[in-house]
């Protein structure tokens, strides 16, 4: 039997079948023995073959290979990278400007991440029904931004549904990843497109004006007008690996298309005469928060934080 994996929960995982029916599976013992690199061997959006055994209980035999993978540094202290999801269409970060607000260089790191495992992107901007007169011009600036390098920028919200049409319309037919801080709303958002859904929404600590952790694993849901889409747990930095310092300007799109431009080819685009990049930024092409992103993120990789 073969099928798609919907949800993990440490141990087992909910396999969904062509035909619209869910196993519980465990992993065959063949896999726990191999040498893996990543946390876990099977994870969300894999497509495996399973089979009952002689106890009339289901195991997954084999994995098929997978398009691409989401990865972040797992959270303990080994080497392991911890793989969120596989075979994605389309990763959604879903941003606040407030309530609570999301930072440029979060949605930056997100963005260089997605770019590097070679999966389009777009951003949510939700609570607009929040949003005063000042927070709604922020919300336009980085939509102007954003857009401007060719991510989409959606503005909805969950409270009132205000651009849930729209929002359907990109999800349509797609295996959508849905990312974001704690605090934005992605039950919310998940809730809006399937009110079956009864995903489980914690309210903001007002305290600190940030979000609480609701999603505990990683689960895929059905989309009632075609596709699906994946919750995953809040999480405070999306971190890249397998990547060297000089490979960071890559994943910014709008500085890759001026780097044939620089005068060495292993311009790093923060101190070198005849830096393309930096000429650009200095006659406002590029934006000065993406450039303050990318110094950041390059910085940290020269650290070794991410090896």
């Amino acid at each position: 039997m073969e099928g798609i994996v919907i949800k993990t929960t440490g141990q087992t995982y909910r396999v969904l079948t062509p035909t619209g029916e869910v196993a519980e599976c465990t992993l065959k013992g063949n896999f726990r023995l191999k040498s893996i690199s990543t946390t876990s061997p099977v994870v969300i959006g894999d497509h495996v073959v399973f089979e009952q055994n002689n106890s009339n209980t289901f195991v997954i035999t084999s994995i098929s290979p997978r398009r691409n993978e989401v990865v972040r540094r797992s959270s303990n202290l080994s080497k392991q990278a911890h793989i969120i999801a596989s075979n994605i269409d389309l990763a959604a970060l879903i941003i606040t400007v407030n309530y609570p607000p999301t930072s440029t260089v979060f949605i930056d790191r997100f963005l260089a991440a997605v770019e590097s495992f070679k999966i389009p992107a777009m951003l949510i901007v939700n609570k607009m029904d929040l949003y005063d007169e000042h927070e709604k011009e922020e919300v336009l600036r980085l939509k102007t931004m954003y857009e401007s390098i060719g991510y989409p920028v959606l503005t909805f919200s969950a409270e009132t549904t205000e651009g849930i049409e729209v929002l359907k319309q990109a999800l349509m037919g797609k295996i959508t990843l849905l990312s974001g801080n704690s605090g934005v709303g992605k039950s919310s958002v998940i809730n809006c497109l399937i009110p079956d859904a009864a995903v489980k929404i914690h309210s903001i600590s007002a305290y600190h004006n940030r979000g609480m952790h609701t999603t505990t694993f990683s689960e895929m849901f059905a989309l009632p007008f075609g596709g699906f889409v994946i919750d995953t747990p809040g999480i405070k930095g999306f971190g890249m690996v397998d990547m060297m310092p000089e490979e960071v300007s890559h994943y910014f799109r709008e500085m890759f298309a001026l780097s044939s431009q620089c005068r060495y080819s292993n311009c790093t685009h923060l101190h070198e005469p005849g830096c393309a990049v930096m000429d650009a930024l200095e006659q406002g092409l590029i934006h000065p928060s993406r450039y303050a992103s990318y110094v950041s993120i390059f910085e940290e990789f020269e650290k070794g934080k991410y090896r």
